[in-house]
């Protein structure tokens, strides 16, 4: 499976060939083949995404929703905020854009 470029379903086989656990026992061969393609998909999304994140080359790349500051004296919205943040507007194929000054003490 490595040689075939498929790192993900090797390591699923692993940790499914060395499990020691009843359950993975008892799984049929649909049921490994299965396994194995979801952790090939997820370990490909997760590259993906990383790649992104590196070539996108943020100033902050740690940076999260969670951590901004609601502060009063912000003036910003925490409804508005979150209901931006879960992304529907990009769904909906829409532009933002954002306004206003920008915080002197960054």
């Amino acid at each position: 499976m490595q040689a075939l470029g498929l790192p993900g379903m090797a390591t699923a086989w692993r940790e499914l060939a060395a499990a020691e656990q009843s359950s993975a026992n008892e799984l049929s061969r649909d049921e490994w083949l299965g396994l194995m393609l979801d952790r090939e998909i997820a370990m490909r999304a997760d590259k993906r995404v990383r790649n992104k994140l590196a070539s996108a080359k943020l100033r902050f790349p740690e940076a999260c929703i969670e951590d901004i500051d609601f502060a009063p004296a912000r003036g910003l919205d925490r409804r508005n905020t979150m209901a931006l943040a879960q992304g529907h507007w990009l769904k909906a194929q829409e532009n933002l854009i954002l306004t206003g000054q920008t915080d002197p003490t960054t």
